[in-house]
C-alpha cells in the first residue's frame, strides 16, 4: 500500500467529497472527511522516512512513464508541504465540529465537508504533481472550492469576499495558465523536470521570459504578494472559523511553493537570482508587505481582520527567504512556511472559540474574558509571542534564520527592519491583551467559560507546537535545510 500512497492522498479525499455529496448527512460526512484527511496525514509521513532513505518517489499515472504520461513526484520539499497540509486539515475537522454546526446553515453542512474535501484533494494535487498544467487543474479544484467554503457562512459580507476572491483568484489562474502555453511553446513539454532540462538553452527567448513573468506574477496573486493581497482580508475576516483556519494556514503556503518550484527548479537557480530582477522586486514588496499589513493590523477593531493583515505581513517574511536569495534565507522561508501555519492556525482556532462563546470578535467586546476564558486567552498570549519572535518560539526560529541569511549578504539594514517589524507586531497583538486581561466585564454581561473541550484542546495542541518547535527544530529545519541544498544546487 506505501506505494500506492501518492495517488491515494489526492484519489481519497476525491472520492469522498463525492460520496458527502450524495450522503449529506452532517454527522457521517464530518466522519468520512476526518478519516480521510488522517489517511492523508499517515500517508504523507510515511513516505517521509522512504523518501530519506531512497531519495525521490516518481509515480506514474496510468503506467504512462514521465514526460509523456502525468508524474506524481514526491521529493524533501514536496513531503514537507503534503505533510504540513494534511495535518492542518486533520486538526482543523477535530477543532471545527461544534463551529461548523454553530456558523453554517442547517441543511448545507454536508455540502460544506464536500467542499472541504474537494480543497484538501485540490492542495495536496499542487503539491505532489509533477505536471505543470495538471498543477492548473488542482488549483482550479482547490480555489472553487475554497470560494464556497468562504461563501457557506451566515456573515453575508461573506458572499462579496468570496466573489472578490473568486475574480483576482481567476485572474492570478489565468496568468499562470498563459505563463505554461508560453513555455510549452518553447519546449514541447508540460513535465516540471523535463521543463527544467529542456528550459537552459532557451531562458534568453521572449516566450521564456514572457512566460517566466506571467507565472510569477499569478502565484503572486494566489499568495496575496502585496500590493496583490487584497482579497485575503475580507476573505479571512468574514468566512466561517473553520475555513478561515484551514484556508489561512495551508492556501498560501502551497502558492509560494509552486512559486519556489519555479524559480529554482524549472528556470534554476542561477537564472532566477543572477539574471533576472526577481529578488530585488520580490525583496521590496516584502519588506513594504511587512510593514503594509502589520501597520493596518493596528487599526483593526475586527480580530480576525487584524489578524488576516497579520497574514500579509507573514507573507512577506516567507517571501523575504527567497528575495534574499541564499541557502539561509531559503532555509528560513521553508521553515517559515511551516511555522506560520502553525502560529496562525492556533489564533484563527483561539478566536473561532471566543466568537463562539461570545457571538462576536470585535476587540472591544473582548473586555475581561482573561479572567472568564483563561485557556483562550493565555493560548492567545504564547501566539502572540511567536508572532512576535519570541525566543523558544516558532517564530524566532524564522527570523533568526532570515536574519543571518540577510547577514551573508552584508544588508545588516534588513536585519534591523525586521527588528522593527516586530515592534508593530507588539502593538496589535498587545492591544487584544490589554482589553482581555486589564479591563472589566461590562455589568450585566453573562459569565463566560472556555469553549468546548475538542476546541480548546486542539488550539492548544498548536500553541504547544509553537513551543516545542521552538527548541526542537530538527524537523522544519532539518528537512528545510536538505530541500535547500538540493533547490540551490540545481543548475
Amino acid at each position: 500500500m506505501l506505494d500506492q500512497f501518492p495517488a491515494i492522498i489526492v484519489a481519497a479525499p476525491l472520492i469522498a467529497s463525492a460520496i458527502c455529496a450524495i450522503v449529506r448527512h452532517e454527522r457521517t460526512c464530518w466522519l468520512i472527511a476526518l478519516l480521510v484527511s488522517f489517511l492523508c496525514f499517515f500517508g504523507s509521513a510515511s513516505m517521509l522516512g522512504q523518501i530519506q532513505d531512497y531519495g525521490t518517489i516518481s509515480y506514474q499515472m496510468g503506467g504512462w512513464a514521465p514526460p509523456a504520461g502525468i508524474e506524481y513526484r514526491v521529493d524533501l520539499l514536496a513531503i514537507y508541504l503534503l505533510i504540513l497540509v494534511s495535518f492542518i486539515a486533520t486538526a482543523v475537522l477535530v477543532y471545527g465540529r461544534q463551529s461548523v454546526s454553530a456558523e453554517i446553515k442547517d441543511g448545507i453542512r454536508g455540502w460544506y465537508y464536500t467542499m472541504y474535501l474537494l480543497c484538501l484533494c485540490g492542495l495536496m494535487g499542487i503539491i505532489i504533481t509533477g505536471d505543470a498544467f495538471n498543477a492548473f487543474v488542482f488549483m482550479e479544484i482547490s480555489s472553487l472550492s475554497m470560494y464556497t467554503l468562504i461563501a457557506l457562512g451566515k456573515d453575508r459580507r461573506a458572499l462579496a469576499a468570496a466573489y472578490q476572491y473568486l475574480i483576482l483568484g481567476t485572474i492570478g489562474a489565468t496568468m499562470y495558465v498563459i505563463g505554461i502555453g508560453l513555455l510549452y511553446t518553447i519546449t514541447g513539454t508540460l513535465n516540471l523536470v523535463d521543463l527544467g532540462e529542456r528550459l537552459p538553452p532557451l531562458l534568453d527567448t521572449s516566450a521564456a521570459i514572457a512566460g517566466m513573468a506571467f507565472i510569477v506574477v499569478g502565484l503572486s496573486l494566489k499568495i496575496a504578494l502585496f500590493p496583490l493581497h487584497l482579497w485575503l482580508p475580507n476573505a479571512y475576516a468574514f468566512a466561517p472559523t473553520v475555513t478561515t483556519a484551514f484556508i489561512a494556514a495551508t492556501a498560501t503556503k502551497v502558492s509560494i511553493y509552486l512559486l519556489i518550484r519555479y524559480l529554482y527548479s524549472v528556470f534554476g537557480f542561477a537564472f532566477s537570482v543572477e539574471q533576472t530582477p526577481i529578488p530585488e522586486l520580490v525583496l521590496v514588496l516584502s519588506v513594504l508587505a511587512i510593514f503594509a499589513g502589520s501597520l493596518t493590523a493596528i487599526f483593526q477593531e475586527n480580530v480576525k481582520r487584524m489578524l488576516a493583515y497579520s497574514s500579509v505581513a507573514q507573507i512577506g517574511y516567507i517571501t523575504l527567504g527567497i528575495a534574499i536569495a541564499n541557502a539561509t534565507g531559503l532555509t528560513g522561508s521553508l521553515v517559515h512556511i511551516f511555522n506560520h501555519a502553525v502560529m496562525k492556525g492556533a489564533l484563527f482556532m483561539l478566536i473561532g472559540g471566543i466568537a463562539l462563546q461570545i457571538g462576536t470578535v470585535r476587540i472591544s467586546d473582548m473586555a475581561g474574558l482573561g479572567k472568564q476564558m483563561p485557556l483562550t486567552m493565555f493560548g492567545f498570549v504564547l501566539g502572540g509571542f511567536s508572532l512576535l519572535g519570541v525566543p523558544g518560539t516558532v517564530g524566532f526560529v524564522s527570523k533568526w534564520y532570515l536574519a543571518v541569511g540577510a547577514l551573508e549578504n552584508g544588508w545588516w539594514w534588513l536585519v534591523v527592519l525586521l527588528m522593527l517589524s516586530s515592534l508593530l507586531v507588539l502593538v496589535y497583538m498587545g492591544r487584544v491583551i490589554e482589553v482581555a486581561f486589564f479591563r472589566e466585564r461590562p455589568v450585566g454581561a453573562p459569565v463566560l467559560k472556555d469553549p468546548p473541550k475538542a476546541m480548546i484542546i486542539t488550539s492548544w495542541v498548536f500553541i504547544l507546537a509553537c513551543i516545542y518547535l521552538g527548541f526542537d527544530t530538527s524537523f522544519t529545519v532539518g528537512v528545510a535545510e536538505q530541500a535547500v541544498s538540493v533547490l540551490v544546487g540545481e543548475r
